[in-house]
């Protein structure tokens, strides 16, 4: 049995995921890094090195494999005695007008982003509840706080996770388990690329959504070299890890604060035709 605090993380072979795998070793936890396909470890033993290695143990886990979940948990628990941290990372971004998405799309959207977590964090809590303590940190999105086109799904993955997480928090907080939600904005991550999934809807020739998809695109590909490094995020998730009294939220970005101060104070008719402009999708 560990000696150290454990830490679990899903979605770690990539973006967040992996960093934070990285971040929470150094700081001293042991971590277990959980990712859907194992043999694509060799960029998180990368970063790790010799020196950290020792630190992390990969496991196979899927989100979406419910009736898997509890298993592999309770053996994580078993074999390390605790569970201290839950980094739920885990997901992907379906892109495309929401009158193209199709409804297995967006189930397969709200499976992952949404009832993974929600799969992973029941799975977990029998283990904190015994202790009496535990974090439980939610990777979500200002995009969980504020809709924008061409990813109405992942908003709505989001947004669903948001509700949660904060009933949830009320409902944990006499048992000494606190639960976070991260919100970043826009990452150099592989959720804009590799992670990213396009509607078959939108690709489709027919789709009277065809320009402005592509518009909305070459828009976003232009905002690429401009988007922020993912370690700060990471970073900001190992500082959490360790507060014994962690707020709610935490948003992460200058634009994501920027984004959801302009939300806030902005009249809906102004807010809604600078978004249309700016997704390049008018």
């Amino acid at each position: 049995m560990s000696q150290k605090k454990v830490a679990v993380v899903t979605g770690s072979s990539s973006g967040f995921g992996l960093l934070t795998v990285v971040e929470l070793a150094k700081a001293g936890y042991f971590v277990i890094a959980t990712m859907r396909q194992p043999e694509r470890r060799a960029r998180l033993d990368q970063a790790l090195g010799g020196d950290l290695a020792a630190h992390v143990q990969v496991r196979q886990l899927e989100v979406t494999d419910f009736a898997g979940i509890p298993a592999t948990i309770d053996q994580i628990a078993r074999d390390h005695g605790r569970i201290d941290v839950l980094i739920n990372n885990a997901g992907f971004a379906v892109g495309g007008f929401a009158e193209d998405v199709a409804l297995d799309e967006l189930r397969l959207q709200m499976d992952t982003n949404f009832f993974g977590q929600v799969a992973v964090t029941k799975a977990v809590l029998p283990t904190m509840r015994a202790q009496r303590s535990g974090h439980i940190i939610m990777v979500s999105s200002i995009l969980g706080l504020i809709g924008q086109p061409m990813v109405s799904s992942y908003c709505a993955s989001k947004h669903a996770l948001e509700g949660w997480a904060e009933s949830l928090r009320i409902e944990l907080r006499a048992l000494g388990v606190k639960v976070v939600l991260i919100e970043p904005g826009a990452y150099k991550t592989d959720i804009w690329t590799r992670n990213v999934t396009i509607s078959r809807g939108a690709t489709d020739g027919s789709s009277p959504n065809k320009e402005r998809s592509r518009k909305f695109a070459d828009g976003v590909k232009e905002s690429t070299g401009r988007m922020a490094d993912p370690l700060d995020v990471a970073r900001l998730i190992a500082r959490i890890a360790e507060d014994p009294n962690p707020r709610l939220r935490y948003l992460s970005g200058r634009d994501a604060k920027i984004g959801y101060l302009l939300r806030s104070v902005l009249p809906w008719n102004l807010w809604e035709g600078m978004v249309e402009k700016q997704s390049k999708i008018r």
